[in-house]
């Protein structure tokens, strides 16, 4: 075949697999703008399947016919002090005129003074499902109550929260991918200095996520998977953080191959994709399965989070090693203009590269790979010194890095993952959480959330009395026949009643959470009513002891995927262990430094109890993707020049990729900031900090001394355990993958 037909035939496949990319993302990025279409964010929806509330809500249904969501009016004076006198009746006509309207249920419930005078409130039943509706039939409301001359209207109760969270969300899909790409792009531009190279990365990641976002949409619309904001804001970071990682290490190692003696950018490619293959897969798979590991969670939203993270990892995976090759083929040199990297004459050992330094040429019985690295985060000689002083003193590294890392992980314990309160769910001010604030100044804590008793109906006075002498309990009444709670004959349906108890402390304090284990004790004791307890307080103390249960199921599950990962990759079983550890700690490092943030700089109180699970999923099985990148190019260098030489080279040739990509990865996640809600905020650092103490400190220095320390014992069982500390035999690189 002529050389001009069989470089034909060679592009073929590229340019394939750059058309089919492009279709993809023309015909199925729009997707990434319209998960809110299927996304659900009742809270209802993603309580514990198993949890006592859950059941309590089911058997609300039968009370009112269908599920509704209140919106509590409070009306306060304008000057301040007391409110007028013949305000209660103004306020109940007002919101009795709302009856029959579009998106209310029944008759609003009327008003009530509070004891000090000086507030009124009342209840009003929202359907459900209003979605894009929902604030302007609240603002309907508002217009109606503000006709009570004399006083100021706050919208709070569970109708109001939902608003505001909706707004939170809404927009997610513009705004934060537009932060994230930028960020992305900018890092890409400084780091790198190449026009192109960028431009193909963020492409490839944009259609990673157009693809990951349509398989979601059609699995979330057909009822297969449930997404809600909080997933769909951590996709995106997910796919666009992953497939930068992925490429950025394939990108590298294909620069590399290009100055390799002779290379044409073919064959440099076909180099590059088979010794980058292996981590870049093994990497997706820590992370995909980590993720789907979630699926065991007894809470509906980490079940959710599982599937959709991992569709998005194996998205970006397809990406990484499919568009990426594609496009750099095609492109070849002129993706890395202005500082094109050059193929050395045959014969010529070590490479060299403009604008590049190269690493030390090590003689041996095999041939040198170039161990040349893009232009990136550092430079290669920041990386020379590191390498150096790795293996000067490796064991003082490991040892000082070690030191600091438990120092800052002692901190750990002292992160409150109790739950955030109402007045830091939004990390801005939002108008329910003042509502709120001005309904428990004159209110009972728990007013407008009180605790759901449902029992069987000859047990009725006996299960209010028992909740009545619970300490922390306001009042309690049964509802009646109005479907409002009061004294006198309750409504039975089926033989069961329900029964409302006002809990003095605020629905989202520890005071009433502890109320509502003291009142589940006392009414479970009631002889005959197989009394259940849900509402909203309840509903927070059952995800709490949830997320409990699943940190300590799920972190041993993860622990094992990866530590399995590591075994087939690695062909070891010390060195695994040491990586599985090493991530772990850093973990408990990063929330040992996040639980003084949070505190004394944030202002943060609490976390959400899905945090630490989120965090330790995400830092875990993205801090063994770095690690996994440096050890499988330790592990071929070490084949060919021994372990002392291996980690050297290996770290001078990986470091600065790897810096560049947790340095894009902490961006992105960063990202999540612009979200104004204190669990996307307080996951944001987590993993942003988190990925840089990993990259900038565990992979750089404590793995690499502890590697360099241990010499061959790190690799065994391997054959890799038998070679001599400072030199490899030629006749055994082909078991670790290179070739001779």
């Amino acid at each position: 075949m002529p050389p001009s037909a069989a470089r034909r035939t060679r592009l073929l496949l590229p340019l394939v697999l750059l058309v089919a990319w492009l279709a993809v993302g023309g015909g199925l990025g729009p997707f990434a703008g319209r998960l809110g279409e299927v996304a659900a964010n009742d809270q209802a929806a993603f309580l514990p399947r198993s949890a006592e509330s859950t059941r309590v809500i089911e058997e609300q249904k039968a009370f009112r016919g269908s599920e509704t969501v209140p919106a509590i009016v409070v009306w306060t004076a304008r000057d301040g002090g007391p409110v007028a006198a013949g305000s209660t009746a103004e306020a109940t006509r007002a919101l009795t005129s709302l009856t029959g309207r579009e998106g209310i249920v029944g008759p609003p419930s009327p008003a009530l003074p509070s004891e000090d005078g000086e507030a009124l409130r009342a209840v009003v039943a929202l359907e459900p499902d209003l979605g894009e509706e929902l604030p302007t039939t609240l603002d309907t409301i508002r217009k109606a109550a503000a006709t009570v001359p004399g006083t100021t209207v706050h919208l709070a109760g569970p109708a109001a929260t939902q608003a505001d969270l909706s707004g939170a969300f809404s927009g997610i899909d513009g705004l934060l991918l537009g932060v994230a790409l930028i960020a992305v792009l900018l890092i890409l531009l400084v780091v790198y200095r190449s026009v192109l190279l960028p431009l193909m990365i963020i492409l490839g990641a944009v259609f990673a996520l157009g693809l990951a976002c349509a398989v979601v949409y059609v699995l979330a619309d057909a009822g297969v998977l449930r997404v809600d904001g909080q997933v769909q804001g951590i996709l995106s970071i997910l796919v666009i953080g992953a497939a930068t990682d992925y490429a950025l290490l394939l990108a590298a190692r294909y620069r590399e191959e290009l100055t390799a003696p002779g290379a044409d950018r073919f064959a440099a490619m076909n180099r590059a994709l088979r010794r980058s293959f292996e981590p870049i897969v093994a990497s997706a798979a820590t992370v995909a399965l980590g993720l789907l590991a979630l699926l065991v969670s007894d809470l509906a939203n980490n079940r959710a989070l599982g599937p959709v993270g991992a569709i998005g990892i194996v998205c970006a995976v397809l990406s990484a090693l499919t568009f990426l090759p594609a496009a750099l083929v095609l492109t070849g040199r002129a993706a890395y203009w202005p500082a094109r990297p050059k193929a050395l004459p045959e014969g010529t050992g070590t490479p060299a590269d403009t604008g590049t330094t190269t690493a030390e040429p090590t003689t041996t019985a095999t041939t040198t790979q170039p161990t040349t690295t893009a232009t990136t985060a550092g430079g290669p000689a920041v990386w020379h010194r590191i390498a150096a002083l790795v293996d000067r003193a490796p064991r003082k590294v490991w040892a000082v890095t070690l030191a600091a890392l438990l120092a800052c992980a002692a901190f750990a314990p002292a992160l409150n993952s109790r739950g955030v309160p109402f007045d830091e769910i939004f990390v801005n001010d939002a108008p329910s959480v003042a509502a709120q604030e001005t309904l428990g100044r004159h209110f009972p804590g728990g007013a407008g959330n009180p605790a759901v008793i449902i029992a069987d109906a000859g047990a009725v006075t006996r299960v209010v009395a028992a909740a009545e002498a619970v300490p922390g309990v306001d009042s309690a009444f049964p509802v009646g026949a109005t479907g409002r709670p009061a004294p006198g004959e309750p409504l039975v349906v089926d033989g069961r009643v329900r029964v409302d108890a006002t809990l003095s402390a605020a629905a989202d304090s520890d005071a009433a959470r502890d109320t509502i284990a003291r009142l589940r004790t006392a009414v479970h004791a009631v002889p005959g009513a197989d009394a259940l307890v849900g509402g909203s307080t309840a509903q927070q103390y059952d995800t709490q002891r949830t997320a409990a249960r699943d940190r300590t199921l799920i972190v041993p599950v993860v622990l094992a995927i990866i530590l399995l990962i590591l075994v087939a990759l690695l062909r070891s079983l010390v060195l695994p262990l040491i990586l599985v550890a090493t991530v772990a700690l850093n973990f408990a490092a990063t929330l040992g430094v996040s639980s003084l943030v949070f505190e004394h700089v944030l202002g943060f109180t609490g976390t959400d109890a899905s945090v630490p699970l989120y965090g330790f999923v995400f830092l875990v099985a993205l801090g063994v993707d770095y690690n996994i990148f440096l050890m499988s190019r330790v592990r071929e260098e070490t084949a060919r020049h021994g372990v002392r030489e291996g980690v050297r080279i290996g770290l001078t040739a990986t470091g600065g990729v790897i810096t560049s990509a947790g340095v894009v990865l902490a961006a992105t996640f960063a990202a999540l900031g612009v979200i104004p809600l204190a669990f996307l905020v307080q996951i944001a650092f987590i993993v942003a900090f988190g990925v840089l103490l990993d990259t900038l400190v565990v992979r750089s220095l404590l793995v690499p001394a502890l590697v360099r320390d241990l010499g061959p014992v790190a690799w065994w069982p391997g054959a890799l355990s038998r070679l001599p500390a400072d030199r490899g035999r030629a006749d055994q690189s082909v078991e670790a993958g290179a070739p001779k």
